[in-house]
């Protein structure tokens, strides 16, 4: 799981949710979170954004551990 997973479930949106408030399509959200796609600075930065990172945007394409689930 990346860290953009994550922030957005910690978030409480789901992917509708966080495309419409960063204005990308939910298609696009879900390619960047499965790691078939690699988004623009622009994209990434507006997710970021929307979900009130206050950290380096990059930081949200970084695998992150998952608790409880098997790898």
């Amino acid at each position: 799981m990346i860290a953009l997973t994550k922030a957005r479930e910690a978030a409480g949106m789901n992917k509708r949710q966080l495309g419409a408030k960063s204005e990308l399509h939910p298609s696009r959200i879900s390619v960047i979170e499965n790691g078939r796609a690699i988004p623009y600075d622009v994209e990434l930065a507006r997710i970021a954004a929307a979900l009130g990172w206050a950290g380096d945007p990059a930081t949200l394409l970084e695998e992150v551990e998952t608790s409880g689930r098997p790898a």
